[in-house]
């Protein structure tokens, strides 16, 4: 549960830093942290479930820094592809 939760707040981060970086592709904050968190949960669902990301029994150090990182790429990788799309769509 722990782990799902540090994903989640990973993913939100991660989007927003992403939103903040590339302000043409922003969503806003709000949507940028609702998308950044559904990227950082399938990040690490998608990670854990390929087996790159290490299964630990408890809550280590490494593995509290590998979900924080996999989860923050995963919410700004998902922000950016998301804004990509809505750009593309007002273009039409």
């Amino acid at each position: 549960m722990a782990e799902l939760i540090i994903q989640l707040l990973s993913g939100a981060v991660g989007g927003n830093i992403a939103g903040g970086l590339l302000k043409k592709l922003s969503l806003g904050t709000l949507w940028n942290s609702i998308v950044g968190i559904l990227g950082g949960g399938l990040g690490g669902v998608l990670l854990n479930s390929i087996g790159l990301q290490g299964q630990s029994a408890g809550l280590d150090i490494g593995a509290i820094i590998g979900n924080i990182a996999s989860s923050g790429v995963g919410g700004g990788i998902l922000m950016i592809i998301v804004g990509l799309i809505k750009n593309a769509m007002k273009k039409k």
